[in-house]
């Protein structure tokens, strides 16, 4: 299934980036940065700018009053929309000596107050969205949680005398700071629990992962170390900050004093590009893809189609010349996400390395990575001077990866090369799961090498290419390994698929397992009003033509057609458990 792309490399830099080994550090090394602008965001309609220094003395303020309102060595929640003032809440309650634990703010109460209770939280800081409709109902319940923190009050915040509001806080811990002081608490062990964090839960069960700041900032650092990121790129936040992957980019582009430009809503994202015009994304495949089509798109509706298939032929054959003229002759492309776009992380899920060729012919790169929550999340990332499309890269610095042949019985995979499960030890790796000991038992080997789920392979230069998750396989009669992932990477190229799962539905005999793609399909790409019967026909003639690129034992033998999109996490990854 490996195909031949033309890779662009970028020249490697001598790169001196700052380390932070703590939260102390971190802090520092905010301080330090001063007058730049830390964060460019919305409050209401209103668009507000923070420097560094001013970023620096709330935290400060912010760790100084969680430690006079008792809350030292306590659990404190923060969930809610990206703000400054979310991401002082994590680094104060580090620095202050607190356990932090972010939530995802897609859960419904029910599930919200199940994990305050677990982890025993005793205050919550949450954004506007949460103040009534959510958090009110959680104040009533019994639960431990000693303050509520709205960032943004509601009118009316008497229904409980708990509340106190950040701005509160702030001022609570500046009266601290000029009346006694307030100096933050040295750090004694890195390897104390610092953070709560729960997974995603797409195979249907959250864990409560344990991470240490030796945990947290040694990925910080990997990626320091790794990606073509540095203090002059200005950034878009736009994936949810309590998911660690997001979470810990933004703790790197602090360290080195980057732009953060808060998105306000995925319905503004494009606007928002044009308004902040970054020169760097941090992104899931998901966002990539529905970037990709809105170049297309566009060009169809404004019937320039054809002039763009004829720009990426004379923009291939100058490369081949030695000539890149790609940011000009593609420039309506680049200038369609604010003008200055030239490079984007992308992780959290599968790649197909179709879309990092064809980003990389309009003049923006696209740097893969890897990881998962409970490593931290990062565990491999593609150098920007030497990549392979296709491969999530070399491990990090902060941890070594293995793959382990056992569940794939040495199955080999196209390029001669064995599968197995991806297996990772390092200073990354998670203290392990909240009073949960069977999870801890099955996540580790005998040997102290915790184990991902994901199944793949690696190169002789020690690259890792993923082909799919141990939960998700699917096993044929004849013993064949198949990951549904890998076919799914074909299916999404058929331009009628929106999105689809590829899943084994038993046959008539009960013995035999079909291959089948379950499909919600791209309407705007199929004639209007089009019959059932016809969506259908269409499908099934694109996939039996996938089908012959494909091995005999991965072809795709059957199709259902689902009416409704798949349900997902917040983090865009389909809820594979759910599809029956």
């Amino acid at each position: 299934m490996a195909k031949n792309y033309k890779v662009i490399n970028r020249p490697r830099l001598e790169r001196s980036q700052p380390h932070v080994w703590d939260v102390l550090d971190l802090i520092d090394t905010i301080n330090h940065h001063g007058g730049r602008t830390a964060f460019r965001y919305f409050e209401g309609k209103e668009l507000l700018s923070m420097t560094y220094a001013e970023f620096g003395t709330m935290i400060h303020e912010c760790a100084a009053a969680f430690h006079a309102m008792g809350l030292s060595g306590e659990r404190v929640a923060v969930i809610g929309d990206t703000s400054p003032q979310w991401i002082c809440t994590y680094i104060a309650a580090l620095a202050a000596g607190c356990v932090i634990v972010p939530m995802d703010k897609e859960l419904d109460v029910e599930e919200t107050c199940k994990f305050f209770d677990m982890v025993e939280a005793r205050a919550v800081v949450y954004s506007k969205s949460h103040n009534e409709k959510f958090i009110k109902p959680i104040s009533e319940e019994k639960t431990g949680i000693r303050y509520f923190i709205p960032v943004t009050p509601a009118y009316d915040n008497t229904f409980d005398s708990k509340v106190i509001s950040f701005a509160e806080v702030l001022a609570c811990g500046r009266e601290r700071i000029e009346r006694e002081g307030y100096e933050f608490p040295p750090v004694e062990s890195r390897e104390t629990l610092a953070e709560f964090l729960f997974t995603s839960g797409t195979t249907g069960t959250s864990k409560c992962v344990m991470l240490c700041q030796k945990n947290i900032f040694s990925t910080v650092n990997a990626a320091l170390d790794t990606v073509l990121f540095s203090s002059e790129d200005v950034i878009v936040s736009v994936l949810p900050v309590h998911h660690t992957y997001e979470l810990m980019c933004i703790l790197a582009e602090l360290t080195l004093g980057m732009e953060i430009c808060i998105n306000d809503s995925l319905r503004h994202v494009l606007k928002n590009f044009q308004l902040f015009k970054p020169t760097g994304l941090v992104l899931v495949p998901m966002f990539l893809n529905t970037m990709y089509k809105k170049i297309w798109s566009e060009a169809e509706r404004t019937h320039r189609d054809t002039i763009l298939k004829a720009g990426l032929a004379t923009s291939k054959t100058l490369l081949s010349m030695g000539i890149d003229a790609r940011r000009k002759i593609f420039k309506t492309v680049i200038d369609s996400f604010g003008g200055r776009l030239d490079h984007i992380i992308c992780g959290g899920a599968r790649l197909n390395p179709d879309l990092i060729a064809a980003f990389e012919d309009f003049g923006i790169s696209i740097f893969e990575g890897c990881g998962i929550t409970e490593c931290s999340p990062l565990t491999s990332v593609t150098p920007y001077y030497n990549r392979k499309y296709g491969s999530v890269g070399p491990a990090v610095p902060s941890c070594r990866i293995r793959i382990s042949e056992d569940f794939c019985d040495g199955q080999e995979e196209e390029r001669g090369y064995r599968e197995g499960e991806i297996q990772v030890k390092g200073d990354n790796v998670m203290l392990g799961y909240y009073n949960n000991p069977e999870a801890n038992e099955a996540a580790f080997t005998a040997d102290g090498w915790f184990r991902t789920g994901d199944i793949g392979y690696m190169d002789k230069d020690g690259f890792v290419y993923i082909t799919g998750r141990m939960k998700s396989v699917i096993v044929l009669e004849n013993g064949k390994n198949v990951f549904p992932e890998e076919i799914e990477e074909y299916l999404v190229d058929i331009e009628t698929i929106a999105e689809c799962v590829v899943v084994g539905r038993k046959g008539a005999t009960g013995d035999e397992v079909i291959l089948t793609a379950v499909v919600y399909p791209n309407y705007d790409k199929l004639p209007a009003g089009a019959s059932e019967d016809l969506v259908y026909e269409s499908i099934h003639k694109s996939i039996n033509a996938m089908n012959r690129k494909l091995p005999g034992f991965k072809q795709v033998k059957a199709l259902e057609i689902r009416p409704t999109e798949f349900e997902k996490t917040t983090s865009k990854k389909i809820k594979r458990h759910l599809v029956k």
